[in-house]
């Protein structure tokens, strides 16, 4: 298999083996015009089977999203062929439209226009609650 080096963009990288999707649909990364190589069940001395995502293109995407799914995901910035930055995504403080409520009597259940918003409530143990009813959001 033969996948260009990319010369400007942003390479996802340790993503748990089977994640690559559900980070592609998260990231609405359908919706570009541009090259971008999803790799799956790739070999990581790391963690034994990992996902890669390549984007080529310079543009931004809404990363913070990225740690709620895994703290432990690599991002890599790259320009002009060189990676210029690499850091591991935060917990978000806010997620919208991200995660949904199942709670039947929240609000976002009878209005289908407002939006499921999402706050981090316990950052040591990754716990997220609804803004309208405070119910507990289930871990990915």
């Amino acid at each position: 298999m033969n996948i260009d080096a990319i010369r400007n963009g942003i390479v996802i990288d340790h993503i748990k083996a089977g994640q690559g999707m559900e980070i592609y649909h998260l990231l609405n990364l359908e919706a570009l015009d541009c090259s971008i190589a999803l790799i799956k069940n790739a070999g990581s001395g790391k963690i034994g089977k990992k996902d890669i995502i390549k984007i080529d293109a310079d543009l931004h995407l809404n990363l913070e999203v990225l740690g709620y799914i895994n703290p432990d995901i690599t991002i890599n910035i790259i320009k002009d062929g060189q990676r210029i930055k690499k850091f591991h995504p935060q917990l978000p403080e806010k997620l919208t439209n991200v995660i949904k409520c199942r709670n039947p009597r929240c609000i976002t259940s009878v209005e289908q226009e407002i939006s499921h918003i999402f706050k981090l409530t316990d950052r040591e143990n990754r716990v997220y609650r609804c803004i309208y009813c405070e119910s507990k959001a289930k871990r990915t």
